[in-house]
């Protein structure tokens, strides 16, 4: 079963665990990855995604990966993509075989 509730934003787990138990403001996070304050809240309530460039950034700041910030994100953008094409039907499907090996590399 496929369950239908949104990921946790990037952003929230960046305030409650990452600045917030370190006593960093939004504003010199902000400045320690290179963006603008305005843009950093705007990441921080979801209105605005991190992209690679900010990531590894982040991760650099932070000392975590950029793979954990880009995850993170892919995570809500794909719930979002699903519920966005919820009510959409393809003309036409095209689909490997049942018995077609689709994993295995030449």
């Amino acid at each position: 079963m496929q369950r239908d509730r949104q990921p946790t934003i990037p952003g929230v787990i960046l305030k409650s665990i990452f600045l917030d138990e370190r006593g960093v403001t939004t504003k010199a996070f902000a400045e320690a990855v290179g963006v603008t304050p305005k843009h950093m809240s705007r990441i921080i309530h979801g209105k605005a995604r991190i992209e690679a460039n900010l990531a590894a950034r982040m991760a650099k700041v932070l000392g975590t990966s950029e793979r954990f910030w880009m995850n993170l994100q892919a995570n809500v953008d794909i719930w979002q993509a699903r519920r966005d094409i919820r009510q959409w039907k393809p003309k036409a499907t095209f689909r490997l075989s049942d018995n077609s090996d689709h994993t295995r590399m030449s």
